[in-house]
C-alpha cells in the first residue's frame, strides 16, 4: 500500500481525466465481449452527470499509473436521497442525514490486476471521512448480486430497498458504511455525538 498515492480531484480535474477513468472502468468491469464500447459510453455519461452534482468529489489511487478511484457527493439534508425507501428509515440514519453527515459514493473502480489489498475500502473510508461524514451511503440494482457482495466485503451494511420511478422503475439495494466507533450500545457504528445531532 505504500506504493499507492491517494489524490483528490475536483470536478474540473476529473473531467480532464475522463478518458483515463473510462479506460479504468472498461478494464475493471465484467462486460461481455463486444459490449465494452457501450459500457464505456454509459460510464462517461454517468460521470458527466455526477460531476455536476453539488459537492462532487473524487479520490484517485495512483501507483505507476491510475489503479483506482471513488467518487460521490454529500447527501442533501432534506433526505431526498432516501426517497422511495421501503419502510421507515432508521432514526439514526435520518438524524445523520439531517445534520449533513452522510456522503453518497456513486462509483468505485479498481484495476483488476492491481495487487493492492484493501484499496477499495481505503478509498471509500477516506472519501467519506474527508467530508467529515459519519456515514457512507450507496445503492446497487437489486439484481446485481456481485456488486452488493463486493460492497459488503468492504464493510458495508445492507439496510433495505429504495423504489425509484425515474427515469425507469427500479429497485435498489441500499448499503451504508458507518465510520463511528462500534460500542456495545451501537454495534453498527451508527453513534451520535454533538456534531451529528439533528439541528433544532
Amino acid at each position: 500500500m505504500d506504493t499507492v498515492r491517494l489524490r483528490r480531484l475536483n470536478r474540473w480535474q476529473a473531467e480532464t481525466l475522463r478518458e483515463d477513468l473510462a479506460d479504468l472502468y472498461v478494464e475493471s468491469s465484467t462486460t461481455r465481449p463486444g459490449e465494452e464500447f457501450h459500457g464505456r459510453q454509459e460510464f462517461l455519461l454517468r460521470l458527466a452527470d455526477n460531476v455536476q452534482l453539488p459537492g462532487f468529489d473524487m479520490l484517485i489511487a495512483e501507483a505507476e499509473s491510475l489503479v483506482g478511484c471513488a467518487y460521490g457527493f454529500p447527501v442533501a439534508r432534506d433526505g431526498s436521497w432516501w426517497q422511495g425507501f421501503d419502510g421507515r428509515l432508521p432514526k439514526n440514519i435520518e438524524q445523520l442525514t439531517a445534520s449533513g453527515h452522510v456522503f453518497a459514493i456513486t462509483e468505485v473502480l479498481l484495476h483488476p490486476h492491481g495487487q493492492h489489498e484493501g484499496l477499495a475500502r481505503r478509498l471509500q473510508e477516506r472519501l467519506v471521512a474527508d467530508h467529515q461524514a459519519s456515514l457512507g451511503a450507496t445503492s446497487v440494482d437489486r439484481s446485481d448480486l456481485r456488486a452488493a457482495t463486493a460492497w459488503k466485503s468492504c464493510g458495508w451494511q445492507d439496510i433495505g430497498e429504495i423504489h425509484r420511478k425515474q427515469p425507469v422503475p427500479t429497485v435498489l439495494r441500499v448499503l451504508v458504511l458507518p465510520l463511528g466507533e462500534r460500542t456495545t450500545e451501537h454495534p453498527d457504528g451508527l453513534t451520535h455525538n454533538d456534531r451529528t445531532q439533528r439541528p433544532e
